[in-house]
């Protein structure tokens, strides 16, 4: 289906499957992967939603709990792993300082990633405060 859809759009790709603990990931390769990546990752995450729609539709209330990931050229992929690596660091920063350090504003699922890297941190807390385009995730140390 994300070959039709892709071919639809006449992006030549190559989509390879991969089995996570998360379920499947399809890894969409292209050399037009600015194109279906957009800026900061924005159409990846449209067309992520619109093959999830198809999916919903083609398999009815089966796809509900169908999960799956869809990346491009492997930006998802580094990006999760950049944005662990921004959530560790700034935990070292506040076990120094002890104290508070707040991060950019980040969407839902960037906060998210922050928020489950440093769920096991038993002396870290973080909280995500402020709205819409301005929410923002909080690291504190636990005193």
């Amino acid at each position: 289906m994300i070959e039709n859809l892709l071919n639809k759009l006449t992006i030549s790709a190559f989509v390879e499957v991969l089995e996570t603990s998360d379920g499947p990931q399809f890894v969409i390769k292209t050399r037009e992967g600015g194109l279906l990546i957009g800026e900061n990752g924005k159409n990846l995450i449209s067309f992520n939603h619109i093959v999830k729609k198809i999916t919903s539709r083609k398999f009815g209330a089966e796809g509900d709990g169908f999960s799956f990931s869809l990346d491009i050229n492997n930006y998802q992929t580094k990006k999760i792993e950049n944005l662990r690596n921004v959530a560790r660091i700034n935990a070292q920063r506040v076990r120094y300082f002890k104290k508070e350090i707040a991060l950019q504003p980040m969407n839902p699922f960037e906060r998210r990633i922050i928020h489950v890297t440093l769920e096991d941190c038993p002396d870290i807390i973080t909280e995500s405060k402020g709205a819409d385009l301005q929410r923002q995730v909080i690291i504190k140390p636990y005193l």
